[in-house]
């Protein structure tokens, strides 16, 4: 049965979810100085939640912190294992006195608050303890942004399990605003050659340091002002942009080098759930045959609730 689908007009919510995105990225680089390396950056995403999106639990010596975006209640909270707590509302109002305000939180629960000032992946950003500006907080264009993420979540959830090799969670990548999702081939990659803005090269070259396949969903930039679903593979193999991929309204962007899915065309799909699946597995078929990727080995059918994956 079909639900429905909330809108995402990005022009209409811009400045709420630029304002987002700053503050996702300031509790995300709690997480990011909290957390050893993980390979691809996979310490530092944030993950969709029951309310809203959560670092999940970050050790800090014999503690776990949580710190988690509740959209329901409009507040980000700060949760301890040794049960502490503390709260901040979600409303309009700069990013410094946010910034500011977080940093006395971790201060109050004893965790230690240095983490990195300056925002990540975004032009021209001014340093958060700087960014006086009044900034608008649309609390119910927050709540139709996390009810699409969690629809698609569900879906990329669905695509992770038809795949036995090395997969990425489904994650929250604060500096690009995006939910994604990865397959690997097993193999390394050419050494990416960075120039990422925002990014340090040293990063952009671990993120990319093997052969993949990612499928993922933004809500629209200044740069793309539009909510979309896209897929890439890197390396990009010979023969990959002209590929034939679904459903229809999927198509390569030379300007982005990517596979482009629009939003609207999911969100008023006769089965949405079935859309962004068709555009996973097609993106991905397209990826794995031209790269010559060991399938048999790499692939498993779908998984099902309560039925263990037959193994022969």
């Amino acid at each position: 049965m079909r639900d429905d689908w909330p809108t995402l007009d990005w022009p209409a919510w811009r400045e709420t979810a630029i304002a987002l995105q700053l503050r996702t990225q300031i509790v995300g680089k709690v997480r990011l100085a909290l957390t050893p390396w993980l390979n691809h950056s996979w310490h530092v995403p944030l993950y969709v939640s029951a309310r809203g999106l959560t670092t999940s639990a970050i050790p800090f010596g014999d503690r776990l912190l949580e710190i988690d975006f509740d959209f329901v209640h409009d507040r980000l909270v700060f949760i301890t294992s040794d049960g502490r707590s503390r709260g901040i509302g979600l409303h309009a109002g700069s990013i410094a006195e946010f910034h500011k305000t977080v940093i006395a939180c971790l201060d109050e629960l004893g965790v230690p608050s240095a983490f990195d000032g300056a925002p990540s992946e975004m032009p021209d950003a001014t340093p958060f303890a700087e960014d006086h500006a009044h900034r608008p907080y649309d609390a119910e264009a927050v709540r139709a942004f996390w009810h699409a993420l969690i629809r698609i979540a569900r879906a990329f959830r669905t695509f992770r399990t038809g795949f036995l090799g090395k997969a990425s969670p489904v994650h929250f990548f604060w500096g690009s605003f995006d939910l994604a999702a990865t397959r690997f081939s097993g193999r390394a990659a050419p050494r990416h050659p960075g120039g990422v803005p925002g990014l340090p090269d040293a990063v952009t070259c671990e993120a990319y340091s093997h052969e993949e396949a990612s499928v993922g969903f933004w809500p629209g930039s200044d740069a793309y002002p539009t909510a979309a679903f896209y897929a890439y593979a890197y390396p990009s193999p010979p023969g990959y942009a002209a590929a034939a991929v679904a459903p229809e309204a999927a198509a390569w962007d030379a300007t982005l080098g990517e596979f482009i899915l629009p939003y609207e065309a999911v969100r008023t799909a006769p089965d949405p759930q079935a859309a962004i699946l068709a555009f996973c597995h097609s993106t991905y078929d397209a990826a794995a045959d031209l790269a010559h990727w060991g399938r048999d080995a790499l692939e498993c059918p779908l998984g099902r609730p309560r039925v263990p994956r037959v193994v022969v």
